[in-house]
């Protein structure tokens, strides 16, 4: 029996995911529970064993004890953490999972998987690669500064160690690099083409110019008054003194060694071992067993239907012309374009707080994590996509945030944001991850901050789905930024996979892409850059919708009048991210309570 058909299994006979078991004089509970000791400390210990590694992380979800630290890039570290989880493994694999209980074994399956899917990643080195247009080495601090705790002076005092720590970081990460050179495991050079100008943006004449300076003073807080000038001076010294002199260093590595021997071919398959190491990704990002080429004919049958719903929303706004012109012209048109960033930003603000009142027609649960829209900072707008949501922690007093691109406003159409709220804010990213975090304390962490790509990406895709539920889509106008944004998705399906499989050419994968979606011609380059730099990513939206939206069909059809849609989707969030494979079970498993 595989993983995927295991892990199912315990779903189909589990009734719950995160109950504690009730007392009984029965001897196999007994035993069951202290299997189940056994099993928590365990996970327990490599939660910690994370946190110590990963201070980033640790930060991020709210655990102070690390937040003067940055990870060990060095090659003894990496290999030290490899060997650490080749440990790991032997060591779950001496829980008995038959004496644990039903939400242990559950939670047994997933972490299994999730320590034997690190262990057949190894033979991959993903760590070679540490910069891209997407982000990396060159922009962290900047990233980071916008997500650390300033509540006192001493986050600001562990925020300065972190900023001293970089000089190392960077020289640790061009090792990395060096050795990619070497085994030809680099980004390809032409998605590094607008590199060296992000680079560059992080260094500063005046540190007061920095954007991780500008991030770290964002929102200082008056209690901190007296100590503003003493933290100011001590962050400036750091960037002047550590950052920007290691960043210049960067740079020169990169202009003059890296990038002029970046790979030339686009295909994952043509790294070393490519073809399995793209088969693994694809296989991790939608947590099934579709092949390259089932992903690629799903994709072009999507495309297919999408393109006949585009006609019908064409004929519907009484545009006389073809879907091409029809698409063109509500690029065009003046009347759909933003007038100024400030106008953009307020109307997609606008939009996602007229929502929040109508989520409980559609969701028992609620999260109690808020969230707000801020823009794509200036130094990364011009290469990342149109929106992306940071995700918040209520242990770090941080809300979630979606940050919304502002660049090129001509490519940002009045039309294309609903779809876009729905997906990065509510009912979609910031609601199901708010929701996955706040799940009750006997869920293991690993899990409270779980990623399923086709699970995270493909709900994020199926709520943008409900805003004809919730009263989005009013006209023919909307309801086409709807279908362009799932068309976006499927195209992915066939462009991921023509990439990295099927030997297409840059250059096809734009015209496929310009010849059948709505897409600005910036946003295409945008997208068609990120997949090839992102290997299999793109593929889990489309999977995980689908499979959301049949799982929603197929409880419906079974449950006729009883089926409650409130229901269905507190099931499909209540336990938080999983394998597709075991959602599945889950919803049947709800589906046949529900019968009884």
């Amino acid at each position: 029996m595989n993983a995927r058909s295991l892990l199912a299994l315990v779903w189909l006979t589990a009734t719950a995911c995160a109950t504690t078991p009730s007392t009984s004089s029965d001897p196999s509970l007994s035993s069951a529970t202290a299997e189940d000791a056994r099993f928590t400390t365990l996970l327990k210990e490599d939660w910690e064993r994370d946190l110590r590694e990963f201070p980033v992380f640790a930060t991020f979800i709210g655990d102070p004890r690390y937040n003067d630290r940055l990870s060990d890039m060095s090659l003894e570290a990496i290999a030290r953490r490899k060997q650490e989880a080749r440990e790991l493994l032997e060591r779950v694999k001496g829980i008995d999972r038959s004496r644990l209980s039903e939400p242990q074994q559950l939670n047994y399956d997933l972490f299994r998987l999730n320590v034997e899917r690190g262990i057949e990643g190894q033979r991959f080195p993903e760590e070679y690669q540490q910069i891209s247009q997407l982000g990396g080495i060159h922009d962290m601090m900047a990233e980071l500064a916008q997500s650390v705790p300033k509540r006192n002076a001493k986050d600001y005092e562990d925020f300065v160690k972190r900023l001293r720590e970089v000089p190392r970081v960077l020289d640790e990460s061009m090792v990395l690099m060096r050795k990619g050179l070497e085994a030809g495991v680099t980004p390809p050079k032409v998605t590094l083409r607008d590199v060296a100008g992000l680079i560059r943006n992080q260094i500063v004449d005046s540190p007061e110019q920095s954007p991780i300076y500008r991030a770290a003073f964002e929102g200082f807080p008056l209690s901190l008054k007296p100590e503003e000038a003493r933290l100011r001076g001590a962050v400036a010294a750091a960037i002047r003194e550590a950052v920007v002199p290691a960043t210049r260093k960067l740079l020169t590595f990169f202009e003059s060694e890296y990038l002029p021997h970046a790979r030339e071919p686009i295909a994952m398959s043509a790294l070393p071992d490519g073809e399995a190491w793209y088969a693994y990704r694809v296989k991790g990002m939608t947590t099934t067993d579709l092949s390259p080429d089932a992903i690629h004919q799903i994709g072009l049958a999507e495309v297919k239907r999408i393109l006949a719903e585009m006609e019908q929303v064409k004929v519907e706004a009484g545009f006389q012309g073809t879907r091409a012109q029809f698409a063109q012209h509500l690029l065009k048109d003046p009347r759909y374009a933003f007038k100024s960033r400030e106008e953009l930003l307020m109307t997609y603000r606008d939009l996602a707080k007229r929502l929040d009142p109508e989520l409980p027609k559609l969701f028992g649960t609620l999260p109690r994590l808020t969230y707000g829209i801020l823009p794509v900072p200036e130094f990364s707008e011009k290469t990342v996509p149109a929106g992306y949501y940071m995700p918040g922690s209520i242990e770090a007093g941080r809300a979630g945030f979606f940050f919304v691109n502002t660049y090129d406003l001509p490519s940002r159409p009045r039309w294309s944001a609903d779809a876009l709220v729905l997906h990065e804010a509510v009912p979609g990213h910031h609601f199901q991850l708010a929701i996955a975090q706040e799940q009750g304390g006997d869920v293991p962490a690993f899990r409270r901050h779980g990623y399923y790509g086709a699970y995270i990406e493909g709900w994020g895709l199926y709520a943008e789905s409900l805003g004809y539920e919730l009263g989005v889509y009013k006209d023919p106008y909307s309801k086409f930024g709807r279908l362009a944004s799932e068309m976006l998705r499927a195209v992915r399906l066939v462009v991921d996979t023509g990439l990295h499989s099927k030997g297409w050419t840059r250059d096809q994968a734009i015209t496929y892409f310009r010849e059948n979606s709505g897409e600005p011609e910036h946003d295409i380059i945008v997208e068609v850059d990120r997949y090839i730099v992102n290997p299999g990513q793109a593929l889990s939206y489309k999977v995980g919708e689908l499979k959301i939206h049949e799982l929603r069909t197929q409880a419906s059809q079974a449950l006729g009048s009883r089926f409650d849609v409130r229901a269905f989707h507190d099931v499909v969030l209540g336990s938080g991210a999983l394998p597709l494979s075991v959602l599945e079970a889950r919803v049947k498993a709800w589906v046949a309570r529900q019968k009884e």
